[in-house]
């Protein structure tokens, strides 16, 4: 039969919970310490468990951390794992890059896309990312994507473009000679 836990807590400990409970500002230790005083009052783990949506397991780990590391054993204790792929180095690639025309990079587009710029990182980095996590990426770093305008002037012939400037200037300069109205089905001669 497995060793029974004492839920009681000692005149010191019960008046940090409540202390605890009356000053934090996390939402986190408030949640623990309740916990904890829940166990205190006399409820079962299972229902406690069952009560703050979380899993037995986590309501032993809160008790045992209480008793061993006081209201520090409350706090949130980060977990380790793996290092996140975008590190410093590849998000001073992705503003550089984003900072660059596509066309100084030997691209033959104009435009960067998610895609085309997740590509492009990528191989200067060598770190593969979804797009969505370059697209939330950039969202943290301040970049907002905005509609491109409609720019054909890189396709027009810049020769064909000044002769019609040069037209438009010169029919602006000629005196404007009264014109019939279109506007209505009724006339009169001049």
């Amino acid at each position: 039969m497995p060793k029974q836990i004492d839920y009681q807590l000692t005149e010191t400990e019960h008046s940090i919970i409540e202390e605890v409970l009356k000053r934090s500002e996390s939402a986190r230790v408030v949640k623990r310490a309740t916990a904890i005083r829940m166990l205190h009052l006399g409820q079962k783990p299972e229902q406690v468990a069952e009560v703050l949506s979380v899993s037995l397991a986590t309501i032993y780990g809160w008790f045992h951390r209480f008793r061993a590391e006081g209201t520090a054993g409350l706090d949130h204790h980060p977990k380790s794992g793996r290092p996140p792929t975008a590190d410093e180095s590849y998000i001073q690639v992705l503003e550089e890059t984003l900072e660059t025309e596509p066309s100084e990079l030997g691209y033959n587009f104009a435009l960067w896309t998610i895609q085309r710029l997740n590509q492009h990182v990528s191989a200067v980095t060598g770190k593969q990312l979804v797009d969505e996590r370059v697209r939330l990426i950039l969202k943290e770093q301040g970049w907002v994507y905005r509609r491109p305008k409609e720019d054909l002037s890189a396709k027009q012939d810049k020769e064909a473009r000044k002769w019609a400037e040069e037209f438009l200037d010169e029919l602006k300069k000629e005196p404007v000679s009264p014109m019939i109205s279109s506007f209505s089905l009724w006339t009169k001669p001049p």
